[in-house]
């Protein structure tokens, strides 16, 4: 099998877009994140950026040639916004509406990842977070092969849970979907650094307000527990049946999800331990791990 870290010419693929939904606290992380892609990832059209609507000027930094912020205004639907907080004393951000549960920013970034879909020309996006620093070379046709896209799956890796996130993000997923058995999937499709198409996209927002009545950003959150990873995996697993797909259980991101901030030592043994085929790494940003730090490593 080919490394995706090799640096080899690829066939031409169709246009494929880097997503990334951020916000301003993590804004170090994405220029870190920025400048990595500028200096070792090709086959990609534009980088997308999507921010809420005050976070546009910080970003607006980022932008060049290849990249865009794209205010989340020009994505979502009008009537949902967001307001200072006064539970938190104004720190944090809450979204409202007469159509969803009240959303937190985490809840929003996974529904600017689905709009932009909806919103660019390009054929496949590949989604990664703010928090992600590539340190090997890659070429985005990675996620393509005879006209399908590469679907990330973790086969089986709900199976025998119980009571866990994940399976409750993968029931509300058959819900609005309509997928009746089985009501949670066995199987995970969250990961950083993975590729969906456009044209499914579509077709999974299509079904979503089919199945629900409602608009798919109010048919996603009519609940607080949801995924926008498991909604995409179940419907082009379990609806569309693969169709424009082909499935890998490749990480080719590795992240630190949970666990004290990392000494520079630490970081040092984290990047040593990389698979030869995962080409990114990511530092949660509530860990703490020092941005600067990560730069000089990973540069």
């Amino acid at each position: 099998m080919i490394d995706p870290g090799q640096a080899i010419p690829r066939e031409p693929h169709p246009p494929t877009a880097i997503v990334t939904a951020s916000y301003a606290p993590d804004f170090e992380r994405c220029r870190l994140l920025c400048e990595t892609i500028d200096a070792r990832v090709t086959g990609f059209t534009r980088h997308y950026i999507l921010v809420e609507h005050s976070d546009v000027a910080l970003f607006r930094q980022l932008e060049g040639t290849h990249r865009l912020v794209i205010d989340e205004r020009d994505l979502l639907p009008p009537w949902l916004r967001s307001f200072r907080d006064p539970t938190s004393r104004f720190r944090r951000r809450i979204w409202l509406s007469p159509r969803t549960m009240p959303l937190r920013g985490w809840h929003v970034q996974q529904l600017r990842r689905i709009a932009i879909a909806l919103n660019a020309p390009e054929d496949a996006f590949v989604y990664c977070d703010s928090d992600v620093a590539f340190v090997r070379p890659f070429d985005c046709g990675y996620f393509w092969h005879d006209g399908a896209v590469r679907l990330f799956r973790r086969e089986d890796a709900l199976a025998g849970q119980t009571g866990s996130e994940q399976r409750e993000w993968s029931a509300h997923a058959g819900r609005i979907l309509g997928v009746a058995h089985p009501e949670v999937s066995p199987h995970d499709y969250i990961a950083t650094l993975i590729a969906w198409r456009r044209d499914s996209t579509e077709a999974m927002c299509r079904r979503i307000e089919a199945i629900t009545g409602r608009h798919w950003v109010a048919g996603i959150a009519s609940r607080r527990m949801f995924s926008e990873c498991m909604i995409y995996g179940r419907h082009a697993a379990e609806v569309a049946a693969l169709r424009g797909h082909f499935l890998s259980g490749e990480e080719l991101c590795r992240v630190y999800w949970t666990g004290p901030r990392m000494s520079e030592a630490d970081m040092r043994d984290f990047l040593a331990a990389l698979a030869p085929h995962q080409v990114a790494v990511g530092m949660q940003s509530f860990i703490g791990t020092d941005v600067a730090t990560i730069r000089r490593l990973v540069a």
